[in-house]
């Protein structure tokens, strides 16, 4: 009797992991902004950074390639995170969108699940 407690036991906590594993990952909340690099994200905008004739996705691009980072500029807002997943907001560079994700405060960094134009 006690073995098929124990063999029961185990197998219920397999299967509660198994059950965990497969479950499908939060895809957390939903912020708006521009695809910015950082250094225009911490300026809260690119009037300082960008160079004469220069549009926001030029002048993003330019200072990614300089080694700023991708990060969501809310200017409304006056926030901004860097985005975890550089290669998904290089398409997005100076573009308004919706990024799904979930956001770390201490380290002001969104996991990105998704990026979406912005209607």
């Amino acid at each position: 009797m006690k073995k098929l407690v124990i063999i029961s036991s185990t197998a219920l906590m397999l299967l509660a992991v198994g059950l965990a594993v497969s479950l499908p990952a939060q895809q957390g909340a939903t912020f708006t902004g521009e695809i910015v690099d950082s250094p225009c994200a911490i300026l809260g905008a690119h009037e300082k950074m960008a160079l004469k004739g220069e549009n926001n996705k030029d002048c993003t691009i330019r200072c990614v390639k300089m080694g700023g980072k991708y990060a969501l500029l809310d200017a409304a807002n006056k926030t901004w995170y860097q985005l975890d997943d550089q290669k998904k907001a290089e398409p997005f560079a100076g573009a308004k969108v919706i990024v799904t994700g979930t956001a770390d405060a201490a380290t002001k960094t969104i996991r990105v699940a998704a990026i979406k134009a912005a209607p």
